[in-house]
């Protein structure tokens, strides 16, 4: 099976197109935008309501995305599915530009629906990984996928500080609306058609929930992908804490500007994207496992070294530094994974582990608000993230599987 650089491209593009949100909207600017202004989070009251709508958003996800996963795969609705979370997510983004302070819930109810849109659409992105690409490329696809998510990610964060330096910081949720759907284009027009028995969507629902539970009850026979997914439950939980509120710590507890965060997270989205292309290859020839494995322990001692961290330059060297490792651990995840998902049931298993994913991330976010709020320090918080990660990385090391996706000759 040869390469469809056209498939290939168009699916990486929407990793562009989609890491318009994932840097303004939930990591950088909108975080601090609805804690510090919208809610105000002088006594951690902000990053409980944050982490309450990034949790709930979660947990929705969770829940549906192993079931819809299902129906795609009867149905043959993953692109459909895919459009329908995106305009969602799109409309919620367009929506922020309503809010004005102290409308905490109305700010509530629209980021849940724009994360819900956004890390829904991401089941029936990934379940096109094994279609396109082959065995033997499947880690570099998905870290391609990454490496041109950070760069849509720096091109967003470019034209929202060009919008704020000039005083139009109330567009920038405009412009996140307009990137999102207009770089989402090639995907819908080039990516593999729907295919299906095309059965009333009640059945394909139906069989959907009985595969799904399927899914998961081979999954757990199998042991490996089961123990797989319980190590990428726990470390999956501290990345995705430390991506909704690093912008939160560095903004409340050292005092960056929204000029410097959004330098500061260009710089992390940068060192990403060059550890993404490194460590493209590797995944295939060195094996995800290790990879992954080298990332959690590069993780670990960045959450360590943030709680001692006082001074904004000393920030700046440890989250460039935690770039590094931000998209490969992903990357190498997702192609970890691959290996274990059988030809035919791409969007059942990937469901599932979006549902792994997405519970992680009710999680953390809920404990690092608490936590935050019980101490009136965010410090606490940040050090119990490097848990997440130790942990992680024990259960990782006893999963059989992630060798090299390149035979030796």
């Amino acid at each position: 099976m040869g390469l469809n650089k056209k498939q290939i491209i168009s699916w990486t593009l929407f990793d562009f197109a989609n890491s318009s949100y994932s840097a303004v909207i939930a990591a950088v600017i909108f975080p601090v935008y609805y804690t510090n202004v919208i809610v105000g989070n002088e006594a951690g009251l902000g990053d409980v309501w944050w982490g309450r709508a990034i949790s709930l958003s979660m947990a929705i996800v969770a829940v549906s995305s192993p079931f819809l996963g299902g129906i795609a795969d009867i149905g043959g609705l993953r692109k459909r599915f895919l459009f329908l979370y995106t305009a969602l997510s799109v409309l919620a983004i367009q929506s922020l530009s309503v809010l004005e302070r102290g409308m905490v819930v109305e700010g509530f109810l629209l980021i849940v629906l724009a994360n819900l849109g956004m890390e829904g659409g991401l089941v029936f992105y990934n379940a096109f990984l094994p279609r396109i690409a082959p065995s033997e490329y499947q880690g570099r696809v998905s870290a391609w996928g990454y490496m041109v998510g950070y760069a849509g990610s720096i091109a967003s964060l470019m034209l929202a500080l060009a919008l704020i330096q000039r005083g139009h910081g109330a567009w920038t949720w405009t412009m996140v609306a307009v990137f999102f759907s207009i770089c989402s284009i090639p995907a819908f027009l080039f990516l593999p058609g729907d295919a299906g028995e095309r059965e009333p969507l009640l059945r394909c629902a139906l069989k959907g929930f009985r595969q799904a539970l399927g899914a998961l009850r081979e999954i757990v026979r199998r042991r490996e992908p089961g123990k797989f997914l319980i190590s990428y439950l726990i470390y999956e939980d501290g990345v995705s804490t430390v991506i909704v509120f690093s912008s939160i710590f560095a903004a409340t507890t050292l005092g960056f500007q929204p000029r410097e965060l959004i330098f500061l997270y260009l710089a992390v989205q940068a060192t990403a994207l060059a550890g993404s292309l490194v460590m493209a290859k590797p995944i295939d020839s060195w094996g995800p496992k290790k990879v992954v494995m080298l990332s959690l322990a590069l993780w670990t001692s960045v959450a360590v070294a943030a709680f001692f961290v006082y001074s904004k330059h000393h920030f700046w060297f440890i989250a460039t530094f935690a770039g590094l490792g931000l998209g490969t651990v992903q990357a190498a995840s997702r192609a970890f994974y691959s290996q274990f998902v059988p030809a035919g049931k791409e969007a059942e298993y990937f469901g599932i582990y979006s549902l792994v994913g997405k519970s992680s991330a009710i999680i953390g976010p809920i404990v690092f608000g608490y936590v935050s709020s019980t101490f009136q320090n965010q410090r606490p918080a940040i050090l119990s993230v490097a848990g997440f990660f130790l942990i992680g990385l024990m259960i990782l090391f006893f999963v059989k599987g992630g060798g090299p996706n390149i035979q030796k000759k």
